[in-house]
């Protein structure tokens, strides 16, 4: 390996162009380690900080065929160090042994194999020695049903009997690296896959309070053309998930270019939406993929950009989004509403002191989640249930609380009417494409139906009202294809964002494709996947706020017009009380995101 000679303004440079909000990383991927010289690392360095500062990296000891020799290892690292760049270590879970081959995806490690627990064993206590802190790549959970792994499991399930067994191996491996190296500091890195957790073996519930930190994959891929069926909401909502697991210890999100080669958008938009969820270190996967890559001089100038507006923001809120541990059911449909403009905070814990809360069919993993929503609503609470819930908990007692029923009959079209009990006004709204509904009956008068999709001769429920005890449940029927959330108007769309977010300030009444995030300290931000540039219309709630002011440029926008009050319903006595809505109409390039403080009278 050859001498480095640094440049002598480097250390100046660097500190002049650290990012204030949060931290830049490269992970080092083993087989690049394995082949390189200093020279190729050295290169490596030197156009990261062409576009952009490198803060730290992590250096891979083993992935699958390759084991990084000590020595070597050393040499990099003491190569990062002196350029003065942080150093940690990493571990990608996927192993051959030859004469012990498994039959599994990925050929990720075997726990019930004593032969591959050994393996395992070594290769965190070599690492451990090597680095105080430790990051595992998201292949740490087991997809294995070999001989052995059936008969641990007995009568269980796979996913109690892989939850089980990963917890276990997770404190068996802090626990040897605290051995030998007593102030390591253990990370592990979630998946996007968020969703399939359990069936595999991650463990969010346990493992929380067994390793030091965790970290996110908030990589997001073609939903059309890929194994996953990922939404690109997903890259801002999972770090709000996993930083509401475990406040304060989410070291920050991991994005790749996969799947986004030829859409440099998507690619930034990773970064984007990682950084605008509040993550303080963004992991970029991977240092040699991203060497003379046309893709980094980009992201540099942007994160430029983004660091200057999260100067200026405050703390993610949104719309409680309840998904307990370990549960699925109607996977993604969280960041399909993401994509449509609802503000989500996703939390794996039921906090009846939210403004508003929303459960999907996940939720009700929960044992007692009928109990929490009934005492929830009945005492005040605004709350929005998926047909996927409703389905979900059909016999678990919700049918105290609404007349709907399901009917297991489908419809379609594409013409809609919204009819608010409170605004005594009903509109009208054609869209783009068809989109598909379970039949969902319901008696006139005990229930109040809000938005309608119109077929034929006859109108089937989109969004349904019930008035309970001292609050409201609603309930949105989720299309058969959920990706058709797209297809429906945006005046339907930014009426159901209007009704789930009761309590806030901001919401959007628009067109699908458009991410709004908001934060505690009246600023708010808007991302636009649509296809052209256009307007789009932000709504302000409340007295106070009369205007939106551009955290960049200064530029103020104000109300184009009020929408109508609330209005008696025919022979009713009272009417509601809501605050004044303000239109804001604001122009928004596609691919591009805007900031905004609230401005106040």
């Amino acid at each position: 390996m050859v001498g480095i000679t640094i440049p002598k303004d480097y250390e100046e440079r660097v500190n002049m162009q650290t990012y204030k909000n949060f931290k830049a990383a490269a992970y080092v991927h083993a087989q690049f380690l394995y082949y390189a010289d200093e020279r190729d690392v050295q290169r490596g360095i030197d156009y990261f900080e062409r576009y952009m500062p490198l803060n730290k990296v992590y250096l891979e000891t083993h992935r699958g065929l390759y084991d990084v020799p000590a020595e070597r290892m050393k040499a990099f690292k003491k190569l990062f160090i002196d350029r003065g760049i942080e150093v940690s270590g990493g571990i990608t879970s996927t192993i051959k042994i030859d004469g012990y081959e498994k039959n599994n995806i990925f050929d990720v490690f075997c726990f019930s194999d004593p032969v591959y627990r050994e393996r395992y064993m070594q290769i965190v206590r070599d690492t451990a020695s090597l680095f105080d802190e430790i990051i595992l790549d998201d292949f740490f959970f087991t997809a294995c049903r070999c001989e052995m792994c059936i008969e641990k499991k007995r009568n269980r399930t796979w996913a109690e009997f892989r939850l089980e067994q990963m917890e276990q191996m997770s404190r068996e491996i802090v626990n040897l690296a605290k051995s030998v190296n007593p102030g390591c500091n253990f990370i592990i890195k979630y998946p996007n896959w968020y969703e399939s957790y359990q069936e595999c073996g991650y463990n969010p519930g346990r493992q929380k309070d067994i390793f030091d930190m965790v970290h996110t994959g908030t990589e997001t891929r073609d939903p059309r053309y890929s194994q996953q069926h990922l939404q690109r909401y997903l890259s801002y909502s999972l770090i709000r998930l996993m930083e509401n697991i475990a406040p304060g210890r989410n070291g920050g999100g991991w994005i790749d270019q996969y799947d986004s080669y030829g859409n440099m958008n998507m690619w930034l938009e990773q970064a984007y939406l990682t950084i605008f969820a509040g993550a303080r270190e963004l992991t970029l996967f991977n240092f040699e993929d991203l060497i003379d890559s046309p893709a980094l001089p980009p992201l540099g100038q942007q994160l430029e950009r983004v660091d200057s507006i999260m100067g200026k923001v405050g703390k993610p809120i949104g719309v409680s989004f309840y998904e307990p541990y370990d549960a699925d059911g109607e996977d993604q449909v969280m960041n399909y509403l993401g994509m449509v403009g609802l503000p989500i905070e996703p939390t794996p814990e039921f906090d009846s002191n939210e403004l508003s809360i929303l459960l999907a069919a996940s939720a009700a993993k929960d044992e007692d989640i009928m109990e929490k929503l009934e005492r929830y609503v009945r005492e005040g609470g605004t709350a929005a249930i998926t047909s996927g819930f409703l389905r979900a908990v059909y016999d678990r007692g919700i049918k105290d609380m609404t007349s709907v029923s399901l009917t297991t009959r489908r419809v379609s079209g594409k013409e809609y009417w919204i009819d608010s009990y409170y605004m005594n006004h009903k509109t009208y709204a054609d869209a783009a494409g068809n989109a598909s509904f379970e039949v969902l009956d319901y008696k006139t008068n005990a229930t109040w139906c809000e938005v309608a999709m119109i077929s034929g001769d006859c109108s089937f429920p989109v969004l349904l009202h019930e008035f309970y005890g001292r609050g409201h449940l609603y309930i949105l029927n989720i299309p058969d294809n959920f990706s058709h959330l797209y297809n429906l108007p945006g005046d339907v769309l930014g009426y159901i964002n209007k009704s789930f977010s009761r309590g806030r300030n901001v919401y959007m009444n628009t067109a699908a494709k458009y991410n709004l995030f908001l934060y505690d300290n009246d600023t708010i931000g808007v991302i636009s996947y649509r296809p052209y540039t256009e307007d789009m219309e932000v709504v302000l709630r409340g007295e106070k706020y009369v205007g939106l002011r551009d955290l960049e440029t200064g530029r103020e926008y104000f109300p184009v017009r009020e929408n109508l009050h609330p209005a008696k319903r025919f022979d009713s006595a009272k009417t509601q009380i809501e605050p004044v809505e303000r239109v804001m109409r604001i122009p928004i390039k596609n691919g591009a995101y805007r900031f905004f403080s609230l401005i106040k009278e």
